[in-house]
């Protein structure tokens, strides 16, 4: 773990890292969605890049799309906790769900209203 005595300064800076790259990987390795949205990035962050006219657009337009794949780690990871506490069908699991895939859906919307709004500007 991050917080064991001891484990201060480069170590811990050192093992925190290496605990988010596992996190990355198995996101990957396991949600179809996840690796949609990478691809997706890897067209949207160079277009934002070229089609953002100043700094602050160009940021806007690339930060308005990292937000996505970030609510997907949440979601992602709220889901694997909820299905790792139990498999039978429970009113406050299926809420808990729903509002995780709800945050995914508002960063995608997010992103498309920051596109429209810069590129149409």
């Amino acid at each position: 773990m991050v917080n064991q005595p001891g484990n201060t300064g480069l170590k811990r800076l050192l093992r925190a890292t290496g605990y988010s790259w596992a996190g990355l990987r198995a996101t990957y390795r396991n949600e179809a969605a996840f690796r949609q949205e990478l691809a997706l990035g890897l067209v949207l962050v160079p277009l934002g890049l070229w089609l953002g006219k100043t700094g602050p657009e160009r940021a806007l337009l690339v930060m308005a799309w990292l937000l996505v794949p970030f609510a997907e780690l949440v979601n992602s990871s709220l889901e694997a906790v909820v299905d790792r506490i139990g498999g039978e069908r429970h009113e406050l699991a299926g809420r808990a769900k729903d509002i995780g895939s709800a945050v995914v859906m508002v960063a995608l919307v997010n992103a498309a209203v920051v596109w429209l709004l810069v590129l149409l500007g």
